[in-house]
């Protein structure tokens, strides 16, 4: 009596998990509202799945509601608080997309710009993606020279600059190493050129890279 007793606690406990699990699966046909609550008490939850999945249902049946704005900015801060910067501008290229105009622009791209700063504090960025993201900051300060955002923007810059320095030191250091003369030649030209060679700074412990960019830009 006593096992035929637990087989029903254990098969009720497994219907219950079930119906619970359909039931947070299976939300559909919400309002706009609805689903920004349910995606707010994702977030609330530090559950990230949850609230992506959300919120791909929620463009779906709401296409240009105006709480995918506000819901978007959320989701995009949300993953960068995570450190998670490729949903992050994910979300800010679908703002983009569906809500960027000539009054936000600005503060988006600096917000993906930011991201890529920021996901420098990981370690193993390559020195690819660090130059091109310093292409996009001198594309940003031609196309928005007097942004309220210049300085922050500026600052990054300065601190992309300086970390290629110290790459392009290192590299140099260990082509001398190995005896590779051209190759050591090239970066040692690339040094003598760099404005940073022509200041007497105090070289950062290691890890140089997350050295440089853990110093915050707010």
């Amino acid at each position: 009596m006593k096992k035929f007793s637990f087989f029903c606690i254990i098969i009720t406990s497994l219907f219950l998990a079930a119906c619970s699990s359909k039931k947070t699966e299976d939300l559909y046909n919400l309002s706009a509202m609805q689903w920004y609550e349910q995606i707010i008490k994702d977030l609330q939850e530090k559950n990230l799945e949850s609230a992506d999945k959300h919120y791909t249902s929620m463009a779906a049946e709401h296409i240009a509601d105006p709480l995918l704005e506000q819901t978007l900015l959320i989701l995009a801060q949300a993953h960068i608080v995570e450190e998670e910067y490729e949903m992050a501008n994910f979300y800010l290229d679908e703002y983009l997309n569906k809500f960027g105009d000539s009054q936000n622009i600005a503060y988006i791209r600096y917000l993906k710009i930011k991201a890529k700063f920021d996901s420098f504090a990981v370690p193993n960025r390559n020195q690819a993606l660090m130059l091109k993201t310093i292409q996009e900051i001198n594309e940003y300060n031609k196309s928005y020279p007097n942004t309220q955002y210049k300085d922050l923007i500026d600052t990054m810059l300065t601190k992309f600059n300086l970390a290629v320095f110290y790459l392009d030191s290192s590299i140099a250091e260990l082509y001398n190493k190995l005896d590779k003369k051209e190759s050591y030649e090239i970066y040692k030209n690339k040094l003598e050129n760099s404005d940073f060679n022509k200041i007497d700074m105090i070289k950062p412990e290691l890890p140089w890279y997350r050295k440089i960019f853990e110093e915050g830009i707010m």
